[in-house]
């Protein structure tokens, strides 16, 4: 129907319903009776309208506080819609709130900093992640200049030139930052702060690895091309100057070949496809073995004892990775002690795990190099650690596979007086009895 109609039909009718009653009035008390009671009912109709323009404008400056009421005759209607209004309203009110705090709560929880500036550089709003990468603090910082909070002269620079076609490298806090300005609006702009410390340094650790591993593989190289040119240019070398040759050459393959065996089992420990087995190492066998392996590289160079507690679990995992590891740990403490020196195996309990430690009174470690020592390819001495035809990185698998097997390496170390490297497992690397291998 016709809105027009539904409006001005019901009008139309109490207009017409009034006027019947004002003819009454005069039909049966005279003119003066109509037009009195038609000015009643005009000063009555007009009373009423200014009674719901009233509470209309109370309701029009205090929406959330003032109640509509229901109205009559046209008024029911406008009444009705304005509520119907109201509450859509106040349901789009409540999924835009649920919606921002669901961007914001996004927005907090991102990696990545964000933060909201003016066309004067004023900070709006930054998240946790840009106060740190920063150093904001937004509830202190809001309505400052950023370039007054942020004093690098990089970044100065860059925000205020204004040109943000390509990203800044910025070094911040011990951080390193990629920094893009976006502008957005027509006089705001969003700082977006991406750390990329991490795969900055995995980045330079990689750069390190394959420089030390192209220097440990040169060299052995080197020494095999000379002793083959040299044989090649003189075909009358005395024989006993060949063999002597050759066994040289035979030791720089074989540490080749070693190295390459360690940096293929240092890539298989870090795979994250390759996960360690799951079976029961008997460490009674273990430690005898491990025994057995040091005092064969030692050639009775060194006092070598273990200690072994019998109350001590066996572990759950790879045995072919912990005796690698183990191997590694008694293996460093026969080469780096002197003849005549002592070095313990020792197998025990620790606390609610256990504990394998290798305890030697060999040449010791200065301590501004133990946070170092499992790096690949870090030697104390380089001399000394080619010497002992050692790869470099030894310590680098000893670190993986403990971390494979719920274990941790600590070192206690003092020069002259020995070493104590400890492979402490939690109890979640022990054997639990009734598991199945």
């Amino acid at each position: 129907m016709n809105p027009r109609v539904v409006f001005w039909a019901p009008v139309a009718i109490r207009a017409l319903g009034a006027l019947l009653a004002a003819l009454a009035c005069g039909y049966f008390w005279g003119r003066t009776a109509f037009f009195v009671c038609a000015l009643l009912l005009a000063l009555g109709a007009i009373a009423l309208q200014l009674h719901y323009l009233r509470q209309l404008s109370s309701w029009l400056d205090e929406p959330a506080s003032a109640k509509l009421p229901d109205g009559w005759g046209a008024w029911t209607g406008i009444f009705a819609r304005l509520y119907r209004l109201r509450r859509d309203d106040e349901r789009n009110q409540a999924e835009l709130s649920e919606w921002l705090a669901r961007f914001r709560q996004a927005m907090y929880l991102l990696p990545d900093g964000v933060a909201i500036m003016d066309d004067v550089l004023f900070l709006e709003w930054c998240n946790p992640a840009a106060e740190q990468h920063l150093g904001l603090q937004y509830e202190r910082d809001a309505g400052m200049r950023v370039t007054n909070l942020v004093r690098h002269p990089d970044f100065i620079d860059y925000i205020v030139l204004g040109r943000y076609e390509q990203p800044l490298m910025l070094s911040q806090r011990e951080r390193r930052l990629v920094v893009h300005v976006i502008p957005f609006e027509n006089r705001r702009q969003i700082l977006v702060t991406h750390d990329i410390t991490e795969l900055d340094r995995i980045e330079r650790v990689r750069r390190d690895f394959i420089a030390n591993a192209s220097h440990e593989l040169r060299t052995p190289l080197t020494v095999i091309v000379g002793f083959l040119e040299i044989a090649l240019a003189q075909p009358d070398l005395d024989e006993n100057v060949r063999l002597a040759h050759l066994k040289l050459m035979t030791e720089q393959a074989n540490r080749m070949q070693n190295l390459v065996a360690d940096m293929l089992t240092l890539s298989r420990l870090e795979s994250v496809e390759h996960t360690p087995r799951s079976e029961r190492v008997q460490m009674s066998a273990l430690c005898q073995q491990l025994l057995q392996d040091a005092q064969a590289l030692s050639q009775g160079r060194h006092q070598i004892s273990l200690e072994y507690d019998a109350a001590a679990p066996d572990l759950c995992g790879s045995l072919e990775e912990l005796h690698s590891a183990f191997g590694n740990l008694a293996s460093n403490a026969v080469r780096y002690t002197q003849d005549g020196g002592q070095i313990v195996l020792r197998w025990t309990r620790d606390g609610a795990g256990a504990c394998f430690a290798v305890q030697d009174s060999g040449i010791g470690i200065e301590y501004k190099h133990i946070p170092r020592l499992t790096e690949r390819f870090y030697r104390v001495d380089k001399g000394r650690s080619r010497d002992s035809q050692g790869t470099g990185l030894g310590l680098a698998i000893v670190k993986h596979v403990l971390l494979r097997h719920h274990g941790q390496l600590q070192i206690t170390s003092e020069p002259g007086r020995g070493s104590t490297f400890a492979a402490r497992f939690d109890v979640a690397a022990l054997w639990q009895d009734g598991a199945t291998e």
